[in-house]
């Protein structure tokens, strides 16, 4: 008997001891709370501090530099304040727009939109040939650096200049402007590509090259579908803008909707340039806007 009551005793005063109910919940989960790591916490406090003398250096540099790429520019917002009488008058000429040709110019814009998805697709692959030379984490030196140096090259030449160099080889048309598109693509959204494709994690591709994966394994599954996202979202990027392009790639004849554009504007047809323009955005804007929701379901 003795036994049993010292047990019970015991068991009392050990629950009494124990806590009990939301306060031992409470208990276990500040317990368990978890601690940030000391040079993580500095990192985060680092990121809302004053800016450092290095920075407060700069800021008046990049001051100067502006202020004298203003000047060298000859940017003068009096100037711009007393044209804009002028730009007002110009504006009013475009009103009411003239929809009398609107067979013409649909037509023209669906050539310019054709033009666009070749231009596009065509750029697009040629530009990711040429992004895994221009890749520092998959080309070797001896193949990244005289990559780079070409797509700088391509990048540099403006697409009116290929324009013409290839309305002198294929004669004026659309083709022309596809194949001035394509070229330009490769400098311009090949060296976004390549930087997609070199800011993936390389947790993976550590992995699979110790188990001995190779250089086309690590890339196809390693790689790729790291950065498909974003080569996707600019590949719509491109497209966007090669519509926009084929509208000025039309100045020297290499097809779609420039020349009429600039027909209209040396003919002083004011209405038919408006209509022209109306046009043109809503092509654009309907084009970003599926651009949008394409990137919002890859996304």
């Amino acid at each position: 008997m003795t036994l049993t009551t010292d047990s019970r005793s015991t068991a009392g005063s050990a629950g009494s001891a124990a806590p009990s109910g939301p306060s031992a919940g409470a208990t276990d989960r500040s317990t368990s709370r978890p601690t940030l790591d000391p040079a993580e916490r500095s990192r985060l406090e680092r990121a809302f501090r004053v800016p450092r003398a290095r920075f407060l250096l700069g800021l008046p540099i990049a001051a100067l530099l502006l202020i004298w790429s203003f000047n060298g520019a000859e940017f003068n917002f009096i100037k711009l304040g007393d044209g804009a009488v002028n730009m007002g008058e110009f504006l009013s000429r475009l009103l009411p727009p003239d929809f009398s040709k609107i067979g013409t110019i649909l037509a023209l814009l669906l050539e310019t939109f054709q033009m666009a998805v070749v231009g596009t697709v065509l750029g697009a692959v040629l530009s990711l040939l040429v992004a895994f030379g221009a890749s520092s984490n998959i080309a070797p030196k001896w193949v990244y650096y005289p990559t780079r140096w070409v797509m700088n090259i391509i990048r540099s030449v403006p697409d009116l200049v290929f324009a013409l160099m290839f309305v002198s080889a294929v004669g004026l048309g659309p083709f022309a402007g596809i194949l001035a598109m394509t070229l330009g693509s490769i400098g311009s959204i090949g060296k976004i590509f390549a930087e997609a494709m070199e800011q993936v994690d390389r947790g993976p591709v550590v992995a699979m090259e110790a188990v001995g994966a190779s250089k086309r394994q690590v890339i196809q599954y390693g790689i790729l579908p790291q950065s498909a996202p974003l080569l996707t979202s600019y590949t719509l990027l491109l497209f966007e803008g090669n519509v926009r392009g084929a509208t000025i790639l039309g100045l020297v004849g290499a097809g779609g909707i420039g020349l009429e554009l600039t027909t209209a504007m040396r003919m002083y047809d004011y209405g038919h340039l408006s209509a022209i323009i109306i046009c043109i955005i809503v092509l654009v804007t309907a084009i970003d806007q599926g651009s949008a929701l394409i990137r919002r379901r890859i996304t």
